[in-house]
């Protein structure tokens, strides 16, 4: 049995073929990156980005030995997409996760109604699509209109326009449901001129959704799972106390916590926020995530920026030259600090340089720094689920750099299990969709066919001890006010 994978991200997107061992067999990948017209802005073509995702999908099933027997989709999320049902096309530009032109709406809306939004959520975006595109002399048709992620636009395009849906998952970062992401609040709704039937359906992370009629063969169309969500099912955590932490741009730790919903939706007392993990049946799993706004960014900015490095793959060469940075740290604040901080304001802060450091030290600084910043994810998440995370599990970009890694683990004082492949997002939408068309018995049996492509044990040997790290982080806080006082 195949199961097909569309794994669509920020600047492209991925098709894969997962066979019945838990082995991607062949994949197609398409550049798909979004625009920025204006500062602050974050536009894609969402027609463009289906287009895309059908020619992956259309050039792996051409080629495949067996037929696709399920389908799962796993996706960027929040991203904003509004389209016509009557002619299948997009309304204006598509807004992405990242765009901050309802910075001001967020604050507006606390200040009027106390609602908490972040700009980077589906809320205001879908708020001031409707406002935008379809106010004023607009002649379309509200029944016409539908609002939704990207798994909501692919699984509509998918499906013919049969199925309207997201899952649980994408549902509850959008800001519009209930706290246990079951439900859209029908007053969030008012307040923001959403129609209900505009928004998709919400199912099941895992299940039968509906065919999927745009492709040869017409297969089953199993799972719809946001991305971090799907990493944390395709390295194996499963079970409570188990958590996973994706270093690509940015960093994402998401630990699965168990079966008992969050009180509220909003971020927690040590900066993490509730998720959904997964869903089947009736069952609803939840987790809590933490974020770094800068991880992998700031290899680029090594790179094609300070132009220290030929590329981001030197890095681990030159660091491995030096055995510690001799007292530099970096704090890789390049876009404010995430978990637990929350401070916008906080920039990078290059601290300890003396007439002897030299390139090496400075590249190792910032593979230690981001290593930091990845412990103080786990001590937030350990802070607000009361859970204790005995081995870290890691995939993106940075996992194949074993300078970094052993770093990680000696910040961390934890075992660190790097995932076999850089992105584990397209085993986890994998072993949901198998799981539910029978492939595997469950997750648990789905996800040890994934093994690590390599385990790194604490060295032992002091580096930056935590005390100083917490005194980089003061140093680096609060330097623009004016964003360090904005709260999301």
């Amino acid at each position: 049995m195949t199961i097909l994978v569309i794994d669509i991200g920020t600047t492209g997107l991925r098709a894969a073929l997962v066979d019945e061992g838990g082995h991607i067999t062949a994949h197609a990948y398409r550049h798909c990156a979004p625009s920025s017209p204006a500062p602050g802005h974050v536009e894609f073509d969402a027609m463009t980005m289906w287009k895309s995702t059908l020619d992956a999908c259309e050039q792996l099933l051409s080629a495949a030995s067996s037929p696709v027997t399920a389908v799962g989709v796993a996706n960027q999320r929040a991203s904003t997409v509004m389209w016509d049902a009557t002619t299948g096309e997009p309304i204006g530009p598509s807004l992405g996760w990242q765009d901050l032109r309802t910075i001001v709406d967020c604050m507006m809306l606390r200040a009027e109604h106390g609602l908490a939004f972040a700009p980077n959520q589906t809320a205001t975006k879908a708020s001031w699509m409707a406002r935008t595109y379809l106010g004023g002399g607009s002649t379309r048709h509200l029944a016409d209109i539908r609002i939704g992620t990207i798994d909501t636009w692919i699984a509509w395009k998918l499906t013919e326009g049969v199925h309207h849906v997201t899952d649980h998952t994408n549902a509850a970062v959008t800001g519009l449901t209930t706290s246990d992401g079951k439900e859209w609040r029908d007053d969030i709704l008012t307040i923001l001129g959403i129609e209900r039937h505009q928004l998709p359906e919400i199912v099941t992370s895992r299940g039968s959704i509906g065919l999927v009629t745009a492709l040869p063969g017409a297969p089953m169309l199993h799972t719809l799972i946001g991305d971090q969500q799907a990493s944390l099912v395709g390295q194996g955590c499963v079970s409570a106390g188990r958590a996973k932490i994706t270093f690509g741009s940015g960093g994402m730790l998401d630990l699965f916590v168990g079966d008992s919903p969050p009180s509220q939706s909003a971020r927690s007392t040590h900066g993490t926020f509730p998720i959904v993990a997964h869903s089947h049946d009736s069952n609803v799993h939840y987790g809590t995530e933490a974020v770094m706004l800068a991880a992998g960014t700031n290899i680029e900015w090594l790179v094609h920026d300070m132009q220290l490095v030929p590329d981001a793959a030197s890095t681990e060469a030159i660091a491995a030259t030096v055995d510690s940075t001799e007292g530099v740290v970096f704090v890789p604040a390049l876009l404010g600090l995430g978990t637990p901080h929350w401070d916008y304001g906080a920039r990078g802060t290059l601290l300890g340089a003396t007439r002897g450091t030299t390139r090496a030290h400075v590249v190792r600084a910032v593979l230690e720094g981001v290593a930091h910043r990845g412990v103080d994810l786990v001590e937030a998440a350990e802070a607000d689920s009361g859970l204790d995370i005995g081995e870290l599990h890691i995939d993106g970009g940075m996992s194949r750099n074993r300078v970094f890694v052993q770093s990680l683990a000696d910040a961390a004082n934890r075992i660190v299990h790097v995932a076999p492949v850089t992105e584990a997002t397209t085993l986890g939408a994998a072993f949901l969709a198998g799981t539910s068309a029978g492939v595997w018995a469950s997750l648990e049996e789905a996800s040890s066919a994934s093994v690590p492509s390599w385990t790194c044990e604490p060295s032992g040997k002091a580096g930056v001890s935590r005390a100083q790290w917490t005194e980089a982080l003061s140093r680096a806080g609060g330097w623009i006010p004016d964003l360090s006082a904005l709260d999301f």
